[in-house]
């Protein structure tokens, strides 16, 4: 009978009985006195369920599984000496040594071992090992060692294989060989009878317990690293790390580097604060004086450099503004304004710095890339309106209409087709030329610079801000109606004013709680997205060593970086991917560029900002809608992305985000895409995704019978379950639920308004496998437990395969519990051919016992 066959009928023929009892001896034999769980065992079992390879030779025919015992328990009944030989030849001494030192042998309780077992060896006889070839004892040796799903090389479950060459307990010199990798920490007794960790601790740690002992110490003390506080400081505060590295080559191009960012950004900067966020333009370069140098001693990617960026100023002005709404500040007070941008700041600097030493550094992966994607394209659209109004000249005739100043992008974009008439042509020349300028010198440096590296240090921006300077002084462009920068200076009078950020009104700080943890997150989003993004920079040969990207400590540098800024008035400041390319591009290696940044803004402060006075604020709004258009200009590749994959859900994401923020506001924005991921990731981690398997005929593969059923066995009275994933109290609400539908339709996906189309008689064995569970917490435990006992009350059988070591969290909650005791520790066994062989045995169990109730004489089984 061909495995399919056996699969799926689920009975034995006669002839297949009597050929089995005729090659082992009767179960019925041993009943006077065998133990009572073994009366009615049968000495092998039919193996009506098991699927296996068909046999090479005459003599594989003919091998019992008495005869493989007798091999491998050689300990109990004498075995087989070395001298001797298999069926084929091949001397036992050249078979490959079984490790029996650190092989996991589980208990007669524990597995199936009952199946391979016989009544005479339960009866304590002795017995005659059968004809094996060296085939057969390799493969029994594989299955021994194997672990239980299938693959020969796999490293987790319970029944991993152990390594090869056993590591000397008492063998300093084979630990260190062996390397930190091995089982330092196995329980066990020594030679002496002390704990093993007693005997490692004595001759690597002096005598301390190494259980007590952390990994990276004990790693420590082996390779000869004593200066472990050293280690820790250059690790939390890597500014030590980088400086014993720098070398005097470096200089030149952090030098360069620092230069060309501060012709870039540092005019940004200004534009930000003013355009943007409605502080007064020189609070925009404070966030360039602090941020880099705090990041520069504590951050973790020496070529990133943080700054203002478009959303989090944006974001800023959405404070300011709602304040002058609500009556809370006047729209002149810019010295309020600063306070509030300085607490905007502090607060979110506050937020991160607190989810750092929290270790809350996944929460990056929070945010699905749709909704970054939809909310920042909605920033750039929002920034373009917003900039169009200054680059016409409208400024004055917008405050003048009501609800366009504070108003929707929607409400600008109605005003400004209604007064495209009232534009002023000066600003609109100065505005739209220095836009096309930028523009274009953009665009050529992106295709000339892969020929010419060197473009990318032409100061293109700078250029611009220097000469319209010039030329709305030379030809006195402020008297026909150019509106310009003005004074600059700090409000207060002093160079760097500052101000605790948490003295200010209380009322301000409700406005700002929401938008400062909604800054928090975008700027660490968009920080470890320019981190990861330099990894590769981070790991060249000259560069600098040893400074590992670790999320966790970003947020405590952004953190602290944010706290200080907001302390003199600041904006918030973020890594910022595009300028920390600019950095890598032009020459910057380590932290250095970041704090030659903070010198030269320093210097502007100090020396430079009395000449900005002739700015015009249009080149500014110019130079914002460079930048808003390159949020908006990635866009269109995600969208083509998404619909070529069907990703309805994600472009929906987009769009409402999109929608929201345009034709409301962008607080809306914001809590429609914050909302909709929470609820995304909620469901995603609350749905169970298990399984029903079936067996691929003629093979022991079990695969998801819900993606091809046609081409997958099920068996006869059997519901195989597997549970691929951790499970906890969010996950295991719904099990009961998709386990019932599993019962009744034999399918997850079924709508419970059907009625029951799978037989009852299918689930008389419930058979978990639970590979995939390498985590459990006590509300999933007591559920599952649930589960198993509303089994155990139908007289169902439940039994857990490939369960993770008994040391294990997983399994002595398993234990704890009670579904150990429940199900009976032979239920739990390393793998589902094992699970199908004990559901088989125990139906033939019943059966003999209850034709032992009923009947007297010899039992035909068939």
């Amino acid at each position: 009978m061909s495995s399919s066959q056996q699969g799926s009928s689920g009975k034995s023929s006669p002839e297949n009985v009597s050929r089995e009892n005729s090659r082992s001896p009767s179960p019925l034999a041993a009943t006077s006195s065998a133990p009572r769980d073994l009366q009615h065992m049968p000495a092998k079992p039919s193996r009506l369920r098991e699927a296996h390879e068909p046999p090479s030779s005459p003599d594989d025919r003919n091998i019992g599984a008495t005869a493989v015992t007798s091999i491998y328990d050689d300990d109990e009944t004498g075995g087989v000496e070395a001298s001797g030989e298999v069926s084929d030849g091949t001397p036992f001494a050249q078979l490959p040594k079984i490790d029996t030192e650190f092989r996991h042998t589980p208990n007669s309780s524990r597995s199936s071992i009952h199946s391979s077992r016989s009544p005479a060896r339960a009866e304590g006889r002795a017995e005659e090992p059968a004809e094996i070839s060296a085939r057969t004892y390799l493969l029994q040796n594989q299955l021994d060692r194997g672990s239980g799903c299938g693959l020969s090389n796999c490293n987790h479950g319970t029944f991993s294989p152990r390594p090869a060459t056993p590591v000397s307990r008492t063998s300093f010199d084979n630990f260190a060989e062996t390397g930190f990798g091995a089982s330092y920490g196995t329980a066990g007794s020594s030679a002496d009878g002390g704990d093993d960790n007693a005997s490692i601790s004595s001759r690597l740690l002096g005598g301390i317990g190494a259980r007590k002992m952390k990994k990276t110490q004990l790693f420590a003390r082996q390779h000869g690293i004593r200066h472990t506080k050293t280690m820790y400081l250059t690790y939390y505060i890597p500014f030590f790390n980088w400086i014993r590295q720098y070398k005097w080559s470096y200089l030149r191009g952090d030098i360069i580097a620092a230069l060309t960012m501060a012709s870039f950004y540092l005019p940004m900067s200004l534009s930000y604060a003013s355009n943007l966020g409605h502080i007064p333009p020189i609070n925009g370069l404070y966030s360039f004086v602090f941020n880099p140098l705090v990041y520069a001693l504590l951050g973790t990617s020496p070529q990133m450099v943080v700054g203002p960026e478009a959303a989090g100023s944006l974001l800023v002005g959405t404070v300011v503004t709602s304040s002058v709404e609500l009556g809370h500040s006047k729209e002149e007070d810019d010295m309020l304004h600063a306070q509030i941008a300085g607490l905007v700041t502090g607060m979110a600097g506050a937020i991160i710095l607190v989810a750092g030493l929290t270790r809350l550094g996944f929460l990056d992966s929070v945010l699905s890339r749709p909704f970054l994607r939809g909310f920042i394209s909605a920033v750039g659209f929002v920034i373009l309106v917003d900039q169009l109004i200054p680059e016409m000249g409208l400024s004055a005739v917008a405050r003048e209409v009501e609800g366009v100043t504070h108003g929707s992008s929607l409400s600008k974009l109605i005003f400004l087709f209604k007064h495209a008439g009232d534009a002023h042509g000066l600003t609109c020349a100065v505005a739209f030329g220095s836009f096309t300028i930028i523009m274009v010198c953009r665009e050529l440096k992106k295709r000339l610079q892969p020929r010419f590296p060197s473009v990318a240090y032409v100061p293109d921006r700078f250029l611009v801000v220097v000469l319209s300077a010039v030329f709305t002084w030379r030809f006195r462009w402020d008297k026909k109606g150019l509106s310009i920068l003005g004074d600059v200076s700090s409000s207060t009078g002093a160079p760097f004013p500052f101000h605790w950020p948490f003295q200010t009104h209380v009322k301000h700080i409700q406005t700002a709680m929401g938008t400062s943890f909604v800054i928090a997150l975008l700027g660490f989003f968009e920080s470890s997205v320019a981190a990861k993004s330099l990894t590769g920079s981070e790991a060249k040969a000259d560069g600098i060593q040893g400074m590992s990207m670790s999320a966790n400590r970003e947020l405590v540098a952004l953190g602290v970086a944010n706290i200080i800024g907001g302390l003199f008035m600041a904006l918030p400041a973020f890594g910022g991917y595009g300028r920390s390319k600019v950095n890598a591009a032009t020459g910057g290696r380590t932290p250095m560029s970041s704090i030659v940044l903070s010198i030269l803004s320093i210097i502007c402060v100090l020396f430079i900002v009395p000449y900005f006075h002739y700015l015009p604020k249009a080149v500014l709004s110019s130079m914002i809608s460079v930048v808003a258009y390159s949020l908006i200009e990635e866009a269109p590749h995600d969208i083509r992305f998404f619909l070529v994959v069907r990703g309805w859900s994600e472009l929906s994401l987009m769009a409402l985000i999109f929608l929201a923020t345009i034709f409301y506001s962008l607080t809306l924005g914001i809590a429609v895409g914050i909302g909709l991921s929470l609820v995304r990731v909620i469901k995603h981690s609350t749905r169970p995704r298990i399984q029903i398997l079936g067996r691929i005929p003629g093979t022991t593969k079990f695969e998801n019978a819900e993606l091809d059923p046609e081409k997958i066995e099920f068996i006869e009275g059997c519901l195989i379950v597997k549970i691929p994933e951790p499970l906890t109290f969010a996950n295991t609400g719904e099990l009961k639920t998709r386990l019932r539908r599993l019962e009744m339709y034999g399918s997850t996906l079924a709508h419970p308004a059907l009625p029951r189309v799978r037989n009852p008689d299918h689930n008389k064995n419930i058979i978990f496998d639970v590979h995939g569970v390498t985590s459990l917490d006590a509300a999933g435990a007591q559920i599952l437990a649930e589960i198993v006992d509303s089994y155990l009350s139908r007289n169902v059988r439940v039994f857990f395969c490939r369960v993770p070591h008994e040391r294990s969290p997983v399994f002595r909650l398993f234990e704890r519990s009670g579904i150990v005791d429940k199900c009976g520790r032979s239920h739990f066994v390393m793998s589902v051919d094992q699970a199908l062989s004990m559901t088989e045995m125990e139906e033939l169990e019943d059966h003999l016992r209850q034709r032992a109730a009923t009947a007297d004489g010899p039992y035909d089984i068939a």
